[in-house]
């Protein structure tokens, strides 16, 4: 019931259109116009292969659903465009995700590096102490070696 009633008040509306259209004075007198269609001269405005005008259907009719069908056409493009658009932005992420891998491979051999060298300056300064530590055990062996026969040697003081 309510198709029926869409559809007469749309062809009422495409016939006010139509006579709006015809009976509007002309803005400046008319010149000759070489006019070719669009589908002719434009390849781009034709109309999508998907949708095709029904019989009986109105000039004005078949004229604002060839332009309504362009401006959904137009924004599907625009769709698929931004989808190429997201599909280059993966490639670039999975790049950088590999290269942040690569990154960080090298990161951890570069931390493996430091502990090695650590440990070696660790050991090192260890081996250090431990020699300083023997060199001054040494010295005061030394020491009390070299005090004790001077110490005997030395003649005892004499008593008043």
């Amino acid at each position: 019931m309510v198709q029926p009633t869409i559809g007469r008040v749309l062809s009422d509306i495409e016939r006010e259109i139509e006579a709006e259209v015809r009976n509007r004075p002309p803005v400046h007198e008319p010149r000759p116009v070489n006019y070719v269609p669009p589908r002719v001269s434009a390849p781009a405005l034709q109309m999508p292969d998907y949708v095709e005008h029904r019989d009986g259907a109105t000039e004005i009719g078949k004229l604002s659903a060839e332009a309504v069908v362009r401006e959904y056409e137009a924004a599907a493009k625009e769709i698929e465009a931004m989808g190429a658009e997201l599909i280059e932005r993966v490639r670039q992420c999975e790049a950088m995700t590999r290269d942040a891998l690569a990154v960080t491979e090298d990161l951890k051999e570069t931390a493996e590096r430091y502990r090695e060298e650590a440990k070696r300056v660790f050991v090192q300064i260890e081996n250090c102490s431990l020699v300083t530590a023997e060199v001054r055990k040494t010295c005061v062996e030394l020491k009390e070696k070299i005090a004790v026969p001077a110490a005997i040697d030395r003649p005892k003081p004499k008593k008043k």
